[in-house]
């Protein structure tokens, strides 16, 4: 597993941490809540090998990133990322995320049109409101209830969620680390903030608004491939890769795959 060079751009939310590939065609990526940057740990060498610039940050309230003062909504958390380009000396680059990061994405190329220059979106969320509401019910309302426990049984919960969605195809050590992005959410008081954004965020509108280069790129196995085909159906124009199987941890259990589905769309857009 590869380590980039690591670094800090001053945000509207204070400091911004990332990791930075140093080399290649910048393409920002953009996680998903409850991690951090450091879910793309395993995507960041086959990237460098297909000639991508991986850089990868922390939103605002998550990893090392500073906290905001209220819970942001996606047009907040997409605010970091002019500063995180300027910081870097990147005039153009494109954007990617995975789940709240590609809601993030989306936002950030319509509201930075100049600076993004092709978008890669790693699961859509086109829901209708019943499950947006089941969603903020079941998720967002049990992340404002988390608390610590006697003995570290808060985090043995998470441990036991994650070890649920990742049924074996993930390392034990691997899930010890999604149980560390996520303490250092909660650490900071921000442990919901991200999925109460995405959940509040209606993709339908944004998504018709990108006029970048898109890659839909989602995966059979996740929980919200059936809002990837409908997302491809109302834009048929975009690039659409569907990964057989897999999960929420797609970027663990296909990472090769799906660093290269994205680095042959990249390669095909001149930025």
């Amino acid at each position: 597993m590869v380590r980039l060079r690591r670094g800090y751009a001053d945000g509207p939310c204070g400091q911004i941490h990332y990791w930075d590939g140093g080399k290649g065609k910048p393409l920002v990526l953009v996680h998903q809540a409850i991690m951090s940057a450091n879910e793309y740990d395993h995507v960041f060498q086959p990237f460098l090998d297909r000639g991508i610039r991986p850089i990868a940050l922390d939103l605002p309230g998550f990893g090392l990133s500073d906290p905001p003062v209220s819970p942001p909504s996606i047009a907040d958390y997409a605010a970091a990322i002019p500063p995180l380009l300027d910081a870097l000396g990147i005039r153009r680059a494109a954007i990617g995320g995975h789940h709240t990061g590609a809601l993030v994405s989306n936002e950030a190329a319509n509201l930075y049109p100049d600076l993004i220059s092709a978008c890669i979106l790693g699961g859509p969320l086109l829901i209708s409101d019943t499950v947006r509401q089941a969603l903020i019910t079941d998720i967002v309302e049990r992340e404002k209830a988390f608390t610590a426990l006697p003995e570290a049984a808060h985090m043995v919960e998470v441990a036991k969620i994650r070890e649920r969605y990742a049924a074996g195809s993930v390392s034990l050590d691997r899930i010890t680390d999604y149980v560390v992005q996520a303490m250092q959410a909660y650490a900071m008081g921000t442990y919901w903030y991200g999925h109460a954004a995405a959940f509040a965020y209606r993709q339908e509108s944004p998504l018709m608004a990108l006029r970048q280069p898109t890659l839909i790129l989602t995966n059979t196995g996740d929980m919200i491939y059936q809002a990837a085909l409908d997302a491809h159906r109302m834009r048929p124009d975009f690039a659409f890769h569907a990964i057989d199987g897999g999960g929420i941890d797609i970027l663990d259990q296909s990472p090769v795959e799906w660093a290269n589905a994205a680095a042959d769309f990249l390669h095909g857009v001149d930025y």
